[in-house]
């Protein structure tokens, strides 16, 4: 039962980092800031729930995994608000919006 255990873990950690890694990628290649802001927010926050997800798995103590819950509740509050009112000062400041892909 160890192994099967270690290997979701392993495959949440993985997939964690490599939305952690898209959103690295999107933050270098995308051009405006809203779309920037997206690829800042989205994989980034899911990539934190996975991997907090997978290191849960691993311990038995209670107190180490309600720390973790505590940690992805933070995050998945945090970030989204924090993309909102960037969106809202940009859109404030009078920003033009992004241009239409075709």
């Amino acid at each position: 039962m160890n192994v099967v255990l270690d290997i979701v873990t392993a495959a949440l950690v993985l997939a964690g980092a490599s939305l952690a890694l898209v959103a690295a990628i999107g933050l270098h290649r995308l051009g405006d800031t809203r779309s920037r802001m997206h690829a800042a927010t989205k994989p980034a926050t899911l990539g934190v729930l996975l991997c907090a997800v997978g290191a849960a798995l691993q311990f038995d103590s209670v107190s180490v995994v309600t720390k973790l819950f505590v940690a992805v509740a933070l995050q998945l509050i945090t970030a989204p608000v924090g993309a909102h009112m960037l969106a809202r000062s940009i859109t404030r400041r009078g920003a033009p919006p992004p241009p239409a892909t075709p």
